[in-house]
């Protein structure tokens, strides 16, 4: 099992929300005393939350299922349901949210506290008390409760770092952030030590900063090769990168330059990185032929506009010099960043004269009826209680569905499909704009609706 995880598919289901309830208040004399069933409860929603103490997604790897609570069923006496409880996702700082089948980005969560409603439960069905009016003073039926949201997310975790370390496996980036830092990552003579980003943080002055490296780095890693392809995002919010150069490398055919140029390929194939500030370090100079290397090559790297620093993660030599300069090159950044707004709710009010649904012809004889509303009472209803059905029937003509399918061309027999071709409820309408022609016969009896 990992003990480091930064990308999870999560499989969401929101609470159904509570069928009302059906039901006549009975007492000694009063037999018929009228509708008092209760209204269903919410379903719970599932909320993911930034928390400043969750490093990783680990926990959503080993269970990838996460479900909120049902509404409560409604009760006579006029007892509504209980809401279903929420759920709250805690995830880290910089995680971005995607559709697991599409890609889509929902949102980027940054900044701890920030929340988003990523699966709404359903809303509880109306009791029959809710329902009852001047003209149906006795509903003998309920609404349904509506099923709750259910969605497949990628949870994509990007280390929030000021200074990100590039560089060639065994270059020293850990070394390097174990000398600077408390951190104390895993240290070896062999590549690919480094399995997954470290983090550390770091004082220069007044400014603390953290510093994260990443692991694997070689030609080829935008396009998937050796590990950099997975940690690759996680510089994309770094201000500052500093290039780790080995300058003791015993490797045919490598050497600083053509280290530091195969690095700048790569970042420059991932793309997003063009304009992050960058400094050089040429590393193990404790070496004496790298001392020597050092020394020629730092001038070349000048040339490229870099600002140098000769180091020596082991013995500690030229760190301070470099801490300062990171600290400076992050304190600009800082300095030069937009203020943080706010996260703001998006409010999409309805166009002026939106009926709120659609009418589509999809051939001769069959009609698709979309729409919030409609699906919705769709889901709502009972159909197998000829009353709750009839009162679907008011309510589609009371929206206007029934003089929209008669412009379309919809005839006596003519199929109608409320909601998705592949799910949505089938009828075989039956026209009348004459609602009351409909409603004379027995209770419950509608003949529009098939």
């Amino acid at each position: 099992m990992p003990d480091f995880v930064d990308q999870v598919v999560l499989h969401i289901k929101a609470g159904d929300g509570g069928n009302g309830c059906a039901s006549v208040h009975r007492e000694k004399f009063k037999p018929l005393g009228g509708p008092d069933g209760g209204n269903g409860g919410r379903g719970g929603d599932v909320i993911l939350e930034v928390d400043a103490n969750t490093a990783t997604l680990l926990e959503y790897h080993r269970r990838p299922h996460r479900k909120a609570d049902n509404g409560k069923q409604g009760q006579g006496a006029n007892r509504d349901g209980a809401n279903g409880g929420d759920i709250i996702i805690p995830v880290p700082d910089g995680t971005v949210v995607k559709n697991a089948d599409t890609g889509e980005v929902l949102i980027d969560l940054i900044g701890a506290g920030t929340r988003y409603v990523i699966a709404e439960g359903g809303h509880g069905g109306l009791g029959n008390a809710a329902l009852a009016s001047a003209k149906r003073k006795a509903p003998g039926f309920a609404l349904l409760g509506e099923p709750g949201d259910e969605v497949d997310v990628m949870l994509e975790m990007k280390s929030v770092a000021d200074v990100a370390l590039v560089g060639f496996p065994s270059a020293g980036k850990s070394s390097l952030i174990a000398a600077l830092s408390a951190a104390r990552p895993k240290i070896a003579d062999y590549p690919f030590t480094t399995l997954v980003p470290n983090l550390g943080v770091v004082t220069a002055g007044e400014t603390i900063f953290t510093v994260a490296d990443v692991p694997g780095l070689i030609p080829g890693a935008s396009q998937g090769k050796g590990l950099g392809h997975e940690f690759l995002r996680h510089v994309e919010r770094c201000s500052t990168l500093v290039h780790v150069i080995d300058c003791a490398t015993m490797e045919p055919g490598r050497d600083p330059i053509s280290d530091y140029e195969a690095i700048e390929a790569e970042l420059a194939a991932y793309g997003k990185l063009e304009d992050r500030p960058r400094l050089a370090v040429l590393n193990k100079s404790d070496v004496p032929d790298a001392r020597e290397l050092s020394d020629i090559v730092g001038p070349m790297l000048q040339e490229r506009g870099l600002r140098v620093f000769t180091i020596s993660a082991a013995t500690h030599d030229g760190l301070k010099e470099l801490t300062y300069a990171m600290g400076e090159m992050v304190a600009a950044a800082r300095a030069a960043a937009p203020v943080p707004e706010p996260t703001r709710l998006v409010i999409r009010p309805k166009q002026h004269g939106d009926a709120g649904f659609a009418v589509r012809r999809v051939d001769e004889r069959t009609f698709q009826v979309t729409g919030v509303k409609p699906e919705r009472w769709i889901r709502q209803t009972d159909f197998t209680n000829d009353e709750a059905v009839g009162y679907l029937a008011d309510r589609l003509e009371r929206l206007g569905v029934e003089e929209e399918l008669t412009k379309a061309g919809a005839k006596a027999g003519a199929e109608v499909i409320i909601g998705s071709m592949e799910s949505g409820h089938i009828f075989d309408w039956q026209p009348t704009l004459n609602a009351e022609a409909v409603r004379q016969g027995p209770r419950g009896s509608d003949n529009r609706l098939g």
